[in-house]
């Protein structure tokens, strides 16, 4: 079964979100990843690379993870 895509044909909805909390929060692509794996959530350097040049899917698991990260709602992570 194909996975879904946006309108725009990305993969997933919050790229571009994430790159400006990233930076607002003043972390590299590392050092989400080192955030991410403290709070015990598998996901890399390369992991947050992809995801933010639309190359990967986002599961709920990472989604979840994130809005932990960030303090912020799925909503407000995944806006348009």
């Amino acid at each position: 079964m194909p996975k879904p895509r946006t309108k725009s044909g990305n993969k997933n909805l919050i790229s571009t979100n994430l790159v400006e909390l990233r930076k607002q929060h003043n972390l590299s692509q590392r050092g989400l990843a080192q955030q991410l794996q403290l709070a015990g959530y598998d996901m890399d350097k390369n992991v947050i690379t992809r995801i933010e040049t639309n190359q990967r899917y986002v599961t709920d698991i990472e989604i979840k993870a994130l809005c932990e990260i960030f303090c912020v709602t799925f909503e407000e992570l995944t806006k348009v």
